[in-house]
């Protein structure tokens, strides 16, 4: 298949300008910061994903290479405890710019400066109406980056659940608390409005589930399980794909079909995922940190959005519940997991 585009088109003609006349000085080792939701990895498995990271490879194509002339600071959270105190750290390190993956982390960095480049790589939410930018076209503060909207594909994922599951009337809507608790405050959820008004639409029996924690999973699924729920929906956040494994295990055991946002969900065992492409948001995210580096400012950077989404669908695991995946269903796939 070939790769869907991710480009906005107000970005594009930034970020393919010349490079600012006072860029980086020669010879300088540039030190970005990295604030990731998720457990904090052994030394090992951090090397292993960091050789395999679009966006450090990236980097590297770009010009910067860690440990020649790039330090990375890396800090994990999950939970808000974790998070408000890992911000702080980032924050007096007085990095050049750091990069996090959510708007509510964004938000924690931006509370502690207001100087410090930040480069978000995929906001769910709508920046605009969270205040944390001025407009997509010219974001002004210290704050640039991807934003993916996915509330506003909350439908599209129902829809293509109900396809896959016709007699689908029950459906578990599967949410986290990190995000929401460090999120500035937005019109009233719009990740619960979107579900609301699409389940109406399709006629089925929307069961909000909140889990705070990663140990609160196994009694997320049984509460689906005691509810009769015939799928489910995982709403996107970096909090649910720092466990994917784990949710797609819990899927297989207790049996109940769930869509995801991102194909990485499906590597780990998923069911069916509609959303954007996550190696291009971190490929794109390292052109955001290189312009910074080189003397761009995060304000003047237009804040980028998705124009294409890629379906895939994983058979083995279609297979292992049960499930025939209408032959209408796998033509419109981008790609097939056999």
């Amino acid at each position: 298949m070939g790769r869907r585009a991710f480009i906005g088109t107000l970005a594009s003609g930034v970020l393919a300008a010349p490079l600012a006349a006072e860029g980086q000085q020669a010879g300088k080792t540039a030190r970005v910061g990295n604030l990731f939701i998720g457990p904090q990895p052994s030394p090992e498995e951090l090397a292993k994903r960091t050789a395999v990271n679009p966006l450090w490879i990236k980097m590297k194509e770009l010009g910067w290479v860690e440990g020649h002339n790039l330090i990375v600071e890396r800090r994990f959270a999950e939970t808000e405890n974790q998070a408000r105190p890992a911000a702080v750290e980032l924050v007096r390190l007085n990095l050049d710019v750091v990069i996090t993956w959510s708007a509510g982390l964004a938000r924690l960095l931006k509370m502690e400066t207001n100087t410090i480049p930040i480069v978000v790589i995929g906001a769910g939410p709508d920046l605009v109406a969270r205040g944390l930018v001025a407009s997509l076209a010219r974001p002004g503060g210290n704050l640039t980056g991807l934003q993916i909207l996915s509330d506003d594909l909350i439908s599209k994922r129902l829809e293509l659940l109900h396809v896959l599951v016709p007699r689908l009337s029950r459906v578990a809507f599967l949410l986290e608390g990190l995000e929401s608790t460090v999120s500035v405050p937005a019109p009233p959820s719009s990740y619960m409005r979107q579900a609301t008004l699409a389940a109406q639409t399709l006629g089925v029996e929307l069961h909000p589930i909140r889990v705070p924690r990663p140990e609160d999973f196994p009694t997320a699924f049984r509460s689906m399980t005691t509810n009769r729920d015939d799928g489910l929906l995982v709403a996107a956040s970096p909090f649910m794909f720092s466990h994917r494994k784990q949710l797609a295990d819990l899927a297989a055991t207790h049996r109940i079909p769930a869509i995801h946002e991102y194909r990485e969900y499906l590597e780990a065992g998923g069911l069916i995922s509609y959303g954007v492409n996550v190696p291009d948001l971190q490929r794109r995210c390292a052109i955001y940190v290189d312009k910074i580096l080189r003397g761009a400012k995060p304000g003047d950077l237009p804040i980028e959005q998705p124009t294409k989404f890629e379906l895939v669908i994983n058979l083995k695991t279609a297979k292992a519940l049960g499930l025939t995946i209408p032959p209408a269903l796998l033509q419109r796939a981008d790609q097939v997991i056999e």
